[in-house]
């Protein structure tokens, strides 16, 4: 495991602003596949967010709920909006901790991100109980509106879920279960988009799609309550259900 954080530099030998373009895209590649590579120690932290999101969810009308800032909330909103064209997630049963608010998707608010007690008051204005699940992703780790968010969820009886990217980060002891992604130094150091984010997204697609699964919305390996909503779409639900329909005749 690396003992390097998302603030850390690369040896100045793989410095992007010193090599040609054709290096300086080789450093980001194998960037990127170390972003993949630090999934792997997580699988059973993922597995267990499953399980639990899974037994949240099934009988009940929770939601599942993205907490963060910057980058991580953007990469969560995401994961987030493709529930139910994928899936037919009810839109009522997915929401967002937007630090700043959701105006901050687009463009950075300023100090937003160390606003505790913004994330206190949305979590109480939102009205997250016992029947939701609250997914907070921070890189660092330490983000404040993102910590005292899981903590907010989590004294309100929400499950709670963080997703980090170095050790020893504060928000593993906000939440119930803590899903460590260390990724080390970035390509530009601390621009945690990068190999931090990609690691982010590859894990977030990983749990809602097994936990849509496991709800019963993927049978044999198909998208069976897709919304056919363009000429495409229609065109693979159709496919799916008739495939269906034959192996029932």
């Amino acid at each position: 495991m690396t003992t390097k954080d998302t603030e850390s530099r690369l040896d100045n030998a793989r410095w992007l602003d010193r090599l040609d373009d054709v290096a300086a895209l080789r450093v980001m590649l194998e960037s990127q596949a170390g972003a993949i590579t630090a999934i792997e120690p997580a699988l059973t932290h993922i597995q267990t967010a499953v399980t639990a999101m899974v037994s949240r969810l099934a009988d009940s009308e929770g939601r599942i709920i993205y907490a963060g800032a910057g980058s991580a909330i953007r990469i969560g909103v995401q994961d987030g909006v493709e529930l139910r064209p994928t899936f037919n997630w009810p839109r009522a049963r997915v929401d967002y901790l937007v630090a700043g608010g959701p105006g901050a998707l687009m463009d950075a608010v300023e100090n937003a991100e160390d606003d505790s007690a913004a994330a206190a008051a949305a979590v109480s204005e939102m009205e997250i109980g016992p029947a939701d699940t609250v997914l907070a992703i921070s890189a660092s780790g330490k983000t404040a509106f993102t910590c005292t968010a899981a903590a907010s969820a989590g004294i309100a009886g929400a499950l709670t879920i963080g997703i980090f990217n170095n050790v020893n980060a504060p928000l593993a002891n906000d939440v119930e279960i803590g899903i460590p992604l260390i990724t080390g130094a970035e390509a530009v150091a601390g621009s945690t988009r990068l190999k931090a984010g990609t690691a982010q997204k590859a894990c977030l697609n990983m749990i809602s799609t097994l936990v849509m699964t496991r709800l019963g919305y993927v049978r044999d390996g198909q998208m069976i309550a897709m919304q056919p909503s363009n000429a495409k779409l229609r065109a693979r639900f159709e496919s799916i259900h008739a495939l269906e329909n034959d192996a029932g005749a």
